[in-house]
């Protein structure tokens, strides 16, 4: 695939303060090249529609950074809207001098005729920027912009799988392929669980020694779980990443209960522990929108993401409890557990995680979800993990979050969330409602 590309766009006319539209000018690449290797830009300002048609069609943007480096026409935005379809920032420069004399730029003029025009052509909310290359506010909101319309080119191009259905009652998880693939550009596969089942039956026990032996460095305790369910554990995991790896799949929802107690003894859980620790997204239920919440939080910070249940609240403590059976990355247990392995806490099985996550100074709560109507939107709430141990039998992590918990937790069940969220270990709040006003999707925030 050809690699992702931002394209700034800087236009105007040489009638302005050619001097000091050449200085903005190149203190502009020099921040954006700073924030971005994927940065393409002219060689001189497009101070013509000409030298404007030449540079567009040498690039193919997934990002249009459009700034008016001086006053220009609604013609100029009209180009770049004419041959291309992808998210823009319209960049507004502040006026360099104001002395009485002579106005050098007329950036903010230019750019109510650019948002005029690209207000007619996209209907998602306009994202704009006023400010010189050098304020942090103007840095920042690029970084995030960038940022964000590379998770919409890499959704463009990830591929995941659904494997089995979600369980009666569970069916906000469910997806079709062509609804994914209309709203966010993801191809969706689908496998029946029992096919992944019958792969993993007919592993020896030498074909899953080394997915064995790397389950042992990363969990605590798998030793002391019995020996068939350790093994059907260890070919669980084998079918799924060889089903990963051989069909190139980026993000996965899987089925669990309750076919893997009754139709194999074993529980999912830890297989999909080990999916999150190698970087491929892997939710439980069949959540399928959980699961592709879970793939932009980890491409986004970096590293896996909890998926779990809200619990408990405690007013006193401003916290919400996020909770799961036990399907956490290794990688997320708090360093002085690490990754226990116990049984499930209904079904008595194991191995499952079993372990409080780690603290983290700011993480980002998230999902992906539907309204009532079938229309998408983004929940995102901003907070801090908290150093505590298991609440639960399973896997937990407690959020601290900068709004009122009980005000998130009656506005989220009032307003008919689903019942899984994502904490992702960073502060991305940015960056996802950036990337729900590229989608044209509604967002509720704290």
């Amino acid at each position: 695939m050809r690699e992702f590309q931002v394209a700034y766009v800087p236009i105007g006319v040489p009638t302005f303060h050619l001097e000091s539209a050449q200085k903005a000018f190149d203190d502009s690449i020099a921040m954006l090249t700073s924030v971005s290797d994927a940065v393409v830009y002219p060689k001189e300002m497009l101070l013509s529609i000409d030298l404007l048609d030449e540079f567009l069609d040498g690039i193919h943007p997934d990002l249009v950074i459009l700034q008016n480096v001086t006053f220009a026409n609604a013609a100029y935005a009209s180009e770049v809207l004419k041959r291309f379809a992808c998210p823009i920032l319209l960049w507004t420069l502040r006026e360099p001098v104001i002395d009485g004399g002579r106005l050098r730029l007329n950036s903010l003029t230019g750019a109510y005729s650019a948002a005029n025009a690209i207000k007619a052509f996209h209907k998602e909310p306009l994202n704009y920027i006023f400010g010189a290359p050098d304020e942090k506010k103007v840095i920042d909101k690029t970084k995030a912009t960038i940022r964000a319309a590379k998770m919409k080119y890499e959704m463009q191009h990830l591929k995941m799988a659904a494997v089995g259905h979600t369980p009666q009652g569970f069916g906000f998880g469910r997806a079709l392929d062509l609804e994914m693939l209309q709203n966010f550009g993801v191809t969706l596969e689908s496998i029946e669980a029992r096919e992944l089942i019958d792969v993993a039956k007919a592993f020896s026990d030498e074909e899953i020694e080394e997915y064995l032996a790397d389950a042992s460095s990363k969990m605590c305790g798998l030793d002391a779980t019995p020996e068939n369910n350790r093994k059907d554990f260890a070919r669980l995991y084998k079918a799924y990443k060889e089903y990963v790896v051989n069909n190139k799949i980026g993000a996965l929802a899987s089925r669990c209960w309750p076919d893997f107690f009754t139709a194999f003894g074993t529980p999912v859980c830890a297989a999909l522990a080990m999916l999150n620790d190698l970087g491929v997204p892997a939710s439980c239920e069949a959540d399928t929108y959980g699961a592709l919440s879970m793939f932009l939080g980890m491409k986004l910070t970096d590293m896996p993401t909890f998926f779990g249940d809200p619990v408990s609240m405690d007013e006193g403590e401003n916290t919400i409890t996020f909770w799961h059976c036990g399907t956490a990355a290794c990688s997320l247990a708090h360093k002085d557990t690490g990754a226990k392995v116990d049984v499930h806490c209904n079904r008595k099985i194991g191995p499952t995680l079993d372990f409080g996550c780690k603290p983290c100074d700011r993480v980002t709560i998230f999902r992906i979800g539907k309204e009532t109507s079938g229309k998408f939107r983004f929940f995102i709430a901003s907070g801090e993990a908290l150093d505590k141990p298991k609440q639960f039998n399973g896997t937990s992590v407690v959020v601290k979050t900068d709004a009122s918990a009980e005000q998130v937790v009656y506005e989220s069940v009032e307003a008919g969330w689903e019942p899984h969220f994502v904490v992702a270990y960073g502060d991305i709040a940015a960056e996802l409602e950036i990337l729900a006003n590229m989608l044209n999707m509604e967002v509720q925030k704290y």
